[in-house]
């Protein structure tokens, strides 16, 4: 079993890469955020020190943290936010390693899938078989999150600004995936890469 990162910069095209990996090959596919979230529920590792951390004003009539009323607490508190990062992104990691053992173990699967936005901030790297940067122009990925997600150029810009440079992916990722064009060009290079392993 192999295991692979997928990264990219907003609007690159990460999705389509899951979903094509998820379909047309035996692989398994883990979105770290979605992982963050299960933490966060209560009874799982994250609930109670979040909750310790930022009280319980956080959580809404079920209970359940409110991840609108946890923005709002962390968003102008850049310690508070280290503090949660600090909490939920070991764990992250943990729940990681311990799927990737339990996926050897069955024997299953030939691709262990992880997307996460901060895979080389993160130092996945060290614990991943290799990481794959898919990568579109900045003028792309700027129409098509005009185009998908209705998203002013402000709101563009200032993601864009807050993620990695295209130096720094190029220079952490083993492969590089074009995504300018269609479909069929992106889905050809995922083919071409898969078979040469």
């Amino acid at each position: 079993m192999k295991t692979i990162g997928i990264t990219g910069g907003v609007g690159a095209g990460k999705s389509l890469v899951l979903n094509y990996l998820q379909n047309h090959y035996n692989a398994r596919v883990y979105l770290a955020d979605n992982i963050a979230n299960d933490l966060k529920l209560p009874g799982q590792s994250c609930y109670d020190k979040i909750i310790d951390l930022l009280g319980k004003d956080i959580t809404d009539s079920d209970g359940l943290i409110d991840k609108n009323k946890m923005a709002e607490k962390i968003f102008s508190h850049k310690e508070l936010l280290n503090e949660v990062n600090r909490i939920i992104h070991p764990a992250v990691k943990e729940y990681v390693l311990s799927r990737i053992e339990l996926e050897r173990k069955k024997g299953e699967i030939d691709y262990f899938i992880l997307e996460a936005a901060l895979l080389i901030e993160e130092g996945y790297d060290q614990i991943l078989d290799e990481l794959w940067y898919i990568h579109a122009d900045t003028s792309v990925r700027s129409q098509r999150l005009k185009e998908t997600r209705n998203y002013t150029m402000d709101k563009i810009d200032h993601i864009m600004a807050s993620q990695l440079s295209e130096t720094e992916f190029r220079k952490h990722c083993k492969v590089v995936i074009n995504n300018n064009s269609d479909e069929e060009a992106l889905y050809s290079q995922i083919d071409h890469i898969l078979e040469e392993k």
